[in-house]
């Protein structure tokens, strides 16, 4: 792993997994997630990860038009890196969930590393009511679902995304996403430094374990050496422990409702400013230094704030 002594805080502002009945706190609308997204970055996080959401029903949407009306007023609020989600939501087409990142050119998307069966389906037993009729189908259906990352998909948006100069949170949900991931580095069809974001807890993926964020960055380590940056997050209940794990280890961590709802045993996060600011004071009471959005991009060698379509 690149050893360096500053931590990149990453949150994910409003994902594609939970759903509005979950929390009255998700950020759905584009006023919403800019507001959300820019009191994230004033807590510590250096970069946002963003998703969109139908303003009505709070459905994820890969609509670029959508992203229009928050991306260029997080970026003028802020000095945080903006991160587009190219996983979108869940059963969209690689088309689809290319579309905002082909627009706006950012400095850094997301990349899945290859395909798992993602079931977020226990969720929807724990819920009676809820506030739209899409919710309950969209969670059921992932007992039955696989998020499709095959190779010709993961070389297709390579391909399409290589001249934008975008930089990649490489998304690895197992330990053979990281070799996957090799292939493509063998191949010269990314280049370092890569920015490696371990995901635990996902049920289908690998486990919210410890030994397995030892194993994960172990296995990286032989694979990447000194090319890479290690960073993790982990669901719902799970989150602060492994990230802290990870930011031990000398990695980043990343944050947010996309990943938990959450901010202490039962205790529901008011915002995603408020899971930002939990982790920063973590790791700066483990002496731990948090990387300023300039030092991030520094540390991941994106192409500036100023290079980008929006």
């Amino acid at each position: 792993m690149k050893r360096t002594d500053k931590v990149i805080i990453t949150c994910a502002i409003t994902g594609s997994i939970h759903t509005p009945t979950m929390t009255p706190h998700l950020p759905i609308t584009p006023d919403q997630i800019a507001a959300e997204a820019i009191a994230a970055a004033e807590a510590g996080a250096a970069m946002l990860h963003l998703h969109a959401r139908d303003p009505e029903t709070g459905k994820p949407n890969q609509d670029p038009a959508l992203f229009a009306q928050f991306l260029p007023r997080i970026k003028q609020s802020t000095d945080a890196i903006l991160n587009i989600t190219t996983g979108g939501g869940l059963g969209m087409s690689l088309e689809d969930r290319l579309a905002p990142t082909k627009k706006f050119k950012p400095e850094v998307c997301s990349m899945n590393m290859g395909s798992v069966n993602f079931n977020i389906s226990g969720a929807a037993g724990k819920i009676t009511e809820w506030q739209h009729d899409w919710e309950k189908p969209y969670l059921e259906m992932t007992k039955d679902f696989i998020l499709s990352n095959t190779f010709a998909q993961i070389e297709r948006a390579m391909t399409e995304l290589a001249e934008q100069g975008t930089r990649y949170e490489f998304e690895c949900y197992d330990v053979g996403h990281l070799y996957n991931l090799a292939h493509f580095v063998d191949r010269k069809m990314v280049e370092p430094p890569f920015f490696i974001q371990g995901v635990f807890g996902i049920l289908g993926g690998i486990g919210p374990e410890p030994e397995n964020v030892m194993h994960v960055k172990s296995t990286a380590d032989r694979l990447f050496g000194e090319d890479y940056i290690f960073s993790a997050l982990a669901a719902g209940k799970h989150q602060m422990r492994l990230v802290t794990q990870a930011a031990l280890l000398g990695g980043s961590v990343r944050v947010g409702l996309e990943d938990s709802l959450y901010a202490g045993k039962g205790v529901m996060a008011t915002s995603n400013a408020v899971q930002v600011a939990k982790i920063r004071r973590i790791l700066e009471e483990l002496s731990l230094n948090v990387a300023t959005p300039a030092e991030a991009r520094e540390m991941m060698q994106t192409k500036g704030g100023d290079n980008v379509a929006f």
